[in-house]
């Protein structure tokens, strides 16, 4: 059984920083790529940010470019987004999703992902 399990949310001040982690387990993912997305309320789902297995390549959303940075770990089948200068206007439940290869094209589209965690709520007051 294939878990996407996320960790690292919470409640902090606006310019403050969280890093949330994720850590898949249940297959083999190597070539998968692992993409973090952000569902406000009211909102529909975003893409924030993107790697690729090998962890050479990165896609971000403009809003969080330069703020945000994903990174892996393969050995340990983790991804992790480290979020920095918080907005407000980051509040959201935080997903970590995992698709098989990658493409700038289709990293950004949730319908792309096979797998997706439960979420882990950031707010950040102003």
């Amino acid at each position: 059984q294939v878990q996407l399990v996320e960790s690292g949310g919470g409640l902090v001040q606006a310019g403050g920083s969280l890093r949330l982690s994720c850590t898949a387990s249940g297959r083999t993912f190597v070539g998968w790529s692992m993409g973090w997305f952000r569902q406000a309320p009211g909102k529909e789902r975003e893409f924030v940010a993107a790697i690729s297995w090998s962890g050479d390549i990165t896609f971000y959303a403009d809003s969080v470019k330069g703020r945000f940075t994903i990174s892996n770990d393969n050995a340990k089948n983790t991804v992790l987004l480290q979020m920095n200068s918080l907005k407000p206007e980051d509040t959201a439940v935080y997903y970590c999703a995992a698709k098989l290869s990658y493409s700038d094209y289709e990293v950004s589209r949730p319908s792309k992902y096979s797998y997706w965690g439960q979420g882990t709520q950031v707010t950040v007051s102003s």
